[in-house]
């Protein structure tokens, strides 16, 4: 969401991609920032606003398509996943907390055939990070995704079965993706929301969005920092 993304263009100094020099096709709503910070070039990549309804672009469509897009013309050689999630209460989640995915998986593609029901799930590790994990602190959880904001019976019951500490509407498609074009990617998820707790979903999501992303912001930034200078296999 451009909620998110914002502070992190302000913060890294990344200037928006004027139309002309574009790596986009036409028609489609994506926008890119980039620049150079301590060392690094950066490409920082959001699926835009709906062309007709005016809203951000969420969900695992629009990441899966930007995506394979940003791996093919970019050719990153590191996606990091950055982005808000629900968290549960029962998992050890809070709201603020700041979580690196060690696994990723589908909670709303059910599909009861044997072997297509695994391929539903889509259960992936993320690429092994363990000196992010030592020197950040971060906490560590499984992640799970899907389509809609609120949690079904039916996502419950698969959420349950992922293990899943946060939930999102991209991650696991991001990771799909960047697994088939064999391009390391990391997922920093904080808790905007606590799906198992008292309050409706959407109105604790709007209530703390802004206040979260301020974390976001800043463990993306540490993770960023800590990135400089280091090769992938050092991570």
């Amino acid at each position: 969401m451009q909620t998110e993304a914002m502070p992190l263009v302000h913060k890294f100094k990344l200037v928006e991609a004027p139309a002309h020099e574009s790596t986009f096709p036409k028609g489609a709503p994506w926008v890119r920032y980039h620049g150079n910070y301590k060392g690094l070039h950066i490409d920082l990549v959001l699926p835009g606003k709906d062309a007709v309804l005016g809203v951000d672009s969420v969900g695992t469509v629009s990441a899966a398509l930007l995506t394979s897009f940003s791996i093919q013309t970019l050719k990153p050689d590191l996606i990091i996943n950055a982005g808000t999630a629900g968290g549960f209460k029962a998992k050890g989640a809070s709201i603020g907390d700041v979580f690196l995915a060690s696994d990723v998986s589908f909670h709303d593609r059910r599909i009861p055939i044997p072997v297509f029901d695994m391929y539903g799930i889509g259960a992936r590790k993320t690429s092994a990070v363990p000196n992010i994990l030592k020197e950040l602190n971060l906490k560590i959880g499984k992640l799970s995704t899907g389509d809609s904001l609120d949690m079904s019976p039916q996502d419950e019951k698969v959420i349950l079965s992922n293990d899943a500490t946060v939930k999102d509407m991209e991650g696991a498609a991001v990771a799909y993706v960047a697994d088939m074009f064999s391009t390391p990617a990391i997922f920093v998820k904080a808790v905007t929301d606590i799906v198992d707790g008292e309050k409706p979903t959407s109105e604790e999501f709007l209530q703390n969005l802004i206040a979260v992303t301020a974390a976001l912001d800043l463990a993306v930034t540490k993770v960023v920092d800590f990135i400089s200078g280091k090769r992938i296999s050092d991570l």
